[in-house]
């Protein structure tokens, strides 16, 4: 069986990190965007990422943030890789790419067929993509809304240009669901392991892990 890769995202304190890490999930996420109950500080971000064992990647989800911010959070946080989860365009991506030395995940924000074609503009910029549920419109959030979208565009979806990883409404009671339907082979949550918007459980974080391993079963 294809080990599944999972990220966490959106950790704030220590206790976060600690149960990411206990769980085995490959990605330790860290969002910086305001708006969101999940920001976090440059300096909370540093204090944080050191205590992420080395194994665990780090990743940075940024939206639409210009280069001065940028140059701060590159220099003052370990990172490993950088997400960008705004409306940045292909160019961006690539410049953002080159300009850091580090690899870029693109977010993608997905609800009808014709979204998919987003995917194909990305891929050739992009060190990985993250497939979202798009965000209600109207709303604060890019992500993190614990929303889903029709998995079954996916299903149908049978060469990738890229690693992909799949977002959007993931809970530990859905995703093995969600991984038959997709294929996907690496999966990401935030408010799905949470207990309040903001507030990691750690309890939830094993419990999608566990999930995550359950038996494979023919897609649908």
């Amino acid at each position: 069986m294809t080990e599944i890769r999972t990220k966490i995202c959106g950790l704030s304190t220590l206790q976060d990190v600690a149960a990411t890490a206990e769980a085995g999930a490959a990605y330790a996420g860290f969002v910086f965007f305001p708006k969101s109950p999940r920001n976090v500080s440059l300096d909370q971000a540093r204090a944080l990422a050191i205590e992420v064992p080395l194994g665990v990647a780090k990743v940075a989800l940024t939206v639409n943030a210009d280069d001065v911010f940028l140059d701060d959070l590159t220099a003052q946080v370990p990172l490993d890789m950088l997400q960008l989860h705004g409306s940045e365009t292909p160019d961006r991506v690539a410049q953002v790419r080159a300009r850091y030395g580090l690899p870029v995940m693109k977010a993608i924000g997905i609800a009808e067929e014709a979204d998919l074609q987003t995917i194909d503009a990305y891929a050739p910029v992009a060190d990985q993509l993250l497939i979202d549920a798009k965000p209600p419109k109207g709303g604060d959030l890019p992500g993190g809304n614990g929303l889903a979208f029709d998995w079954q565009l996916l299903a149908r979806r049978k060469y990738w240009q890229r690693p992909w990883m799949l977002a959007g409404g993931l809970v530990p009671d859905n995703v093995a669901e969600a991984i038959q339907r997709t294929g996907a082979r690496q999966l990401d949550v935030s408010s799905g392991v949470e207990s309040a918007p903001g507030v990691k459980d750690p309890e939830k974080i094993h419990a999608f892990l566990r999930a995550t391993k359950a038996p494979a079963v023919p897609r649908i």
